[in-house]
Parts: structure tokens; sequence; C-alpha cells
């Protein structure tokens, strides 16, 4: 229950490497496996999109920002935000961008937050507020609804901003949404986010991810900024080949489900034990237990989590596109006999 990014990768998946792998083909995404990705995003968002492939989340994230800002620009996002706590600071590096990152008690921006830093606009002295990211699902376990993104993406246009989504877990979020292609698109494409990055490494992929432009005058020199950002992976079809398969036949729903799935059975055979405040539902494949001393030094030493809020004894655990109620069960139990100490 560590981290989605703990689990293996789905057979199919290796089972698409395996077939790149037989034989030899042009790099830099000269190949037919890109072609045909790039076409089952197009179809999966019912649209003509620029669809770029890259190493990794943090990567996809750098290089959609890098399309969107211009010199002296900022990029409005939560204070929990993946690109302001968990990146490295890479988008500062890369980007020589400010983040305004904003505090919120679930992870998610209101327009009203959009608006709070419009007065650091037409100031020379001020990083204009340019970008507004926002993430889906959240790193606190939530998830917008289409109208909450819509009215995100109103607010920016009307300012003249423009709207990238971090989707590192957005196949979660579109199954917590209606696990359908319409679904999804009603919470990126058809709500007005100009780019987004599509997780797929969370979602049963070795590695590699997309960034997908719905604004397509945004993605003018994706290319060459991608391999200025250090993205450009030049045997490429090992990343697109995984999503062929992943968007075929339904499976990036299919995984998905199962992740989802797995922590509402977590939550359900756990939140019988007060004391970890699990009140409510995950919307999504994660929980945030609350977990005192010494229990929850027993519970690690069996087996590893990650700390969330250190000072409240919060912690996060999380299911994957491989959990299965075995899993579940056998963890359950371990945290009854830990509460027991």
């Amino acid at each position: 229950m560590a981290s989605d990014n703990a689990a293996g990768v789905h057979p199919s998946i290796l089972d698409a490497i395996n077939k790149a792998n037989s034989f030899h083909a042009l790099g830099y995404g000269h190949d037919k496996f890109t072609s045909q990705a790039k076409q089952l995003f197009n179809q999966l968002f019912d649209a003509e999109t620029v669809t770029e492939f890259v190493f990794g989340g943090t990567g996809a994230n750098v290089l959609a920002l890098a399309c969107m800002l211009k010199p002296a620009q900022a990029v409005v996002c939560t204070s929990t935000a993946h690109i302001a706590v968990d990146e490295a600071g890479a988008p500062e590096r890369f980007l020589g961008a400010k983040l305004i990152d904003i505090p919120t008690v679930d992870g998610k921006l209101r327009p009203s937050d959009i608006n709070s830093v419009m007065h650091l606009r037409d100031s020379i002295h001020h990083a204009e507020p340019a970008v507004v990211s926002i993430t889906q699902a959240t790193e606190m376990g939530t998830i917008y609804t289409a109208d909450e993104v819509r009215q995100i993406c109103e607010t920016a246009h009307e300012l003249g901003m423009l709207v990238h989504m971090d989707g590192a877990r957005i196949t979660n979020a579109a199954v917590a949404l209606g696990a359908t292609p319409a679904a999804l698109r009603s919470f990126t494409k058809d709500a007005g986010v100009d780019v987004l990055s599509f997780g797929g490494v969370k979602a049963g992929l070795m590695f590699g991810e997309a960034v997908v432009f719905f604004n397509t005058s945004l993605a003018t020199r994706v290319e060459y900024i991608r391999k200025q950002v250090a993205q450009l992976n030049s045997k490429m079809r090992f990343v697109s080949a995984q999503y062929v398969e992943l968007l075929q036949n339904d499976l990036l729903f299919n995984l998905a489900k199962n992740a989802n799935a797995m922590a509402l059975a977590l939550y359900d055979q756990t939140r019988h034990h007060k004391s970890l405040n699990l009140t409510t539902p995950p919307s999504v494949n994660s929980l945030f237990p609350t977990i005192q001393e010494p229990a929850a030094s027993a519970l690690r030493e069996w087996t590893f989590f990650w700390d969330w809020d250190e000072p409240k004894h919060q912690y996060r655990w999380m299911t994957a596109w491989d959990t299965s109620l075995d899993d579940v069960a056998t963890f359950a139990e371990g945290v009854s006999q830990a509460l027991k100490i």
C-alpha cells in the first residue's frame, strides 16, 4: 500500500514493449507505434490534438508549462501541487518561472483563488500570473467535477490565462467520474483545459508520460522545447507502444477501476478503527489515515507506507492496478494487529 508507483507493469504492456523490441525502427518518434498512439489520443478526446511523449511525470509538467509560459510569468497552483512540492524545483529551474502556490483545504483550486492573485498583474515588480495548473486527481485524493474544471477554465480564460492539468492519476479520476471517454473529455478538453499531462506510469506502464495539447497553437515549437528540457527519447517507440496498448479495449479504465475499488475495499475493512479517522470513502485510490504511536511504528516495521502530515500523524495508503482483495485483507489484518499494541 506504499504507492501505485510500486506496482509492476501490466502483462499486456510488457507484451507491447516486447513487440516493439522485435524489429528495428527509426528513432525520435518516426515509427508506427508513435503515429498510432497519437491517433488513439485523438480518438479518445474526439479532437485533433498534438500529443508528444516524454520520460516521466515531472518532464511532462515541465514541457507543458514551458510551452505555455513567457519570460517573467508565473504559474498559479495549490500549495500541495506536485509541481510545487515534489519536483525538486524542476519547474523553477528549467522554466525560470515563479510558482504562486495557494493553500487549500482539499487540494483543489477555486476561481476565487485565481482572482486573489490578480493584483500581481500589470506591475513590473511582480511575475505575472499567466497559467493555472490543477491536478486531477489531486495529491489529497480529491477530484474536480467537470463543472469545477469548467469554472476554473472560464475564469482563467477571461483573465487571459491558460490552464494546465497535471493528470498523473487522470485514469483514476476518470473512473470516479464515469469510466468512459466522454467522462474523461468532460473534465479535460470539453471543460476548456489547454494542455494536459497524461499519466501512464501509475496506471500500469513501465515508463513514459504524454503531453496532450488541446490548444494546438501552444505546440508550434513543442518538439524543440522537448529536446531542450531533456525529454526527447530516441527510442520513443517503447513509450508509444505502451500507450497503444493502454488506450485500446478500455484497458486504461479497467486498471484504474481495480485501483479505485481496492481503495474502497480497504476503507471498508479499516474504517471501524475510529482512531484512523477514516470518515469518508475514497474518491480514487488513496486513503489518509491518522495513526498514533506506537501503532504507526509497529505497522511501519511490517510494511512501508509514506508520511503525509507528520505533525498530525497522518499517512498515505495507496492501491494500484494490481492490488487484490487478498492484499487488502492481509493489510487490514496487519493494521488491526498494530492498533492492538
